[in-house]
């Protein structure tokens, strides 16, 4: 596999515009009229008054200038939250596998060629929405079992093909959640099968760690707490260790997922995963919300104290969350506890502005009070937070020595309003769609929104028709295998021509 990315433009190149977000004495700092320059994908100047020559420089006028977003559970595949949206239980359509699917064989619902095309499409469109530094994650509905390398071969030729940087690697997993006849939520194990697929994800890891010039990274993703044995996460913690990678593990998120670990181990899920070792500096644990203390659970404990004395990061996914009913309580009082939080959007559109702004209101809500949590907070918290998650101090800031990872966010576009503060008016009016340019690693991947070799249109039809093919296979892993009209509802009677 070649994993070039694009050339860089050579010598040092100056940006400025109005308004710069830099990084200094520990902390962002706005600088009106502010200039950065990198040369060879490194920052080397952020301030005002660059005394040195410049091989290129670039005024983008009103508009500000700051780090890219890291993702930590970036939406790699065409989302189908929407099918879930209005069409509730989610065991009732086709969102858990029933017993009958199981034992007929389940299969791949997507050729390699789509699986290729889902990645390109989806690390295209993270792009679009500022996302520098993307963890991909993706459903495991569709698949015969947990994700392939052959997959995570074309997800690295596509990552590097956009100069988008990722950490990748193969979901694998020891376990299942199917649905009964009777309703009874229940877990299927193939523990052998999850083992081998973890070797392979640390061939993986190995062979593509540090690719495409640094830009490609490893990481290990055991799908979800509750479909994981015991044994599948005590040999992901020794291989975290081993290869110093980071691990994403979906832990807190549903009442289902917080229920079934508590039956089959006597312990919340952060408790069996403090008795396994598994917790450490390197986790990240989407979603955080589903935790002792909380409105769903019944029950005295230490989780999240046990998260943040492990040094584990929470990656909060307020928009996917909210959608179905769910919140963090509360950013403002995970803050003040000391634990690390950094940012995923775990669904479309990727857009991280409207997470941050998503994450506000529930934060205030949540905590009634309007002072629980400020713009910068949750700014912090995409930009620095995911990247000091990751252990990347030279991501998510923009200060001498930083990887040049750089967005341009138009501040003259007409529903923007009114600006007083650029990150203020970014998470009140913003959109992911208002980024005009993005730098990663000193390469400018977007200009004037448009990235090269992607035909936005054309790969919106075609993800329309992959999406509908999929649909029309819901009611094979659907309790009851009940047709497509009765699984999706509609918001109203559909009328059609010639009826």
């Amino acid at each position: 596999m070649s994993l070039q990315p694009a050339k860089r433009s050579e010598g040092r190149i100056l940006l400025t515009a109005r308004w710069l977000v830099g990084h200094a004495r520990g902390r962002h700092r706005l600088y009106e009229n502010g200039e950065i320059v990198f040369e060879d994908g490194v920052v080397i100047f952020v301030g005002h008054g660059f005394p040195g020559e410049v091989a290129r420089r670039i005024d983008y006028g009103n508009a500000l200038i700051g780090p890219g977003f890291v993702d930590l559970d970036a939406l790699s595949d065409l989302d189908t939250t929407i099918l879930a949206y209005d069409n509730q239980p989610a065991w009732k359509k086709g969102r858990v596998w029933p017993r009958s699917y199981l034992e007929a064989g389940p299969y791949e619902m997507y050729s390699r060629e789509e699986l290729a095309f889902q990645k390109k499409h989806a690390f295209a469109t993270l792009i679009r929405n500022g996302i520098t530094t993307a963890l991909p994650i993706a459903s495991l509905f569709y698949r015969a079992w947990g994700e392939t390398v052959q997959e995570f071969e074309d997800a690295a030729e596509a990552a590097a093909s956009l100069g988008i940087r990722a950490y990748l690697g193969p979901a694998y997993r020891t376990g299942n959640q199917l649905v009964e006849a009777d309703g009874r939520i229940v877990t299927h194990y193939d523990e052998a099968r999850g083992l081998a697929e973890l070797d392979a994800a640390i061939d993986f890891a190995k062979r593509h760690d540090g690719a495409a010039g640094g830009l490609i990274r490893g990481m290990f993703a055991p799908d979800r707490i509750e479909t994981s044995t015991a044994e599948l996460l005590r040999r992901t913690a020794a291989a975290v260790r081993e290869l110093d990678v980071p691990v994403r593990l979906h832990c807190c998120q549903s009442k289902i997922e917080y229920d079934l670990v508590l039956a089959q181990h006597g312990m919340s899920p952060p408790e069996w995963l403090a008795s396994l070792g598994f917790l450490s500096e390197r986790s990240l644990l989407p979603h955080g919300t589903v935790v002792s203390g909380s409105r769903l659970v019944d029950r005295p404990g230490r989780d999240l104290e046990i998260i943040r004395d492990a040094g584990a990061a929470i990656v909060h996914c307020p928009l996917v969350s909210g959608r179905h009913g769910n919140a963090i309580d509360h950013f403002g009082r995970y803050r003040e506890m000391g634990l690390k939080i950094g940012m995923g959007t775990d669904t479309s559109p990727p857009d991280m502005i409207m997470n941050l702004q998503v994450g506000m209101i529930l934060a205030r809500t949540m905590a009634g009070s309007v002072g629980a949590v400020r713009s910068e907070n949750y700014y912090d918290a995409a930009t620095v937070g995911g990247a000091d998650a990751l252990g990347r101090t030279d991501l998510g800031r923009l200060e001498p020595g930083a990887r040049a990872d750089i967005t341009v966010f138009d501040l003259d576009r007409p529903h923007l309003g009114q600006v007083i503060d650029p990150i203020q008016t970014m998470l009140l009016t913003g959109h992911g769609r208002d980024f005009s340019t993005v730098i990663i690693d000193g390469r400018f991947v977007m200009e004037e929104r448009v990235i090269p070799g992607i035909d936005e249109a054309s790969d919106n039809a075609r993800a329309q028709k992959q999406f509908e093919g999929v649909m029309a296979r819901y009611p094979e892993r659907t309790l009851g295998h009940p047709p497509e009209s009765e699984i999706f509802s509609s918001s109203y009677p559909v009328e059609r021509a010639g009826a």
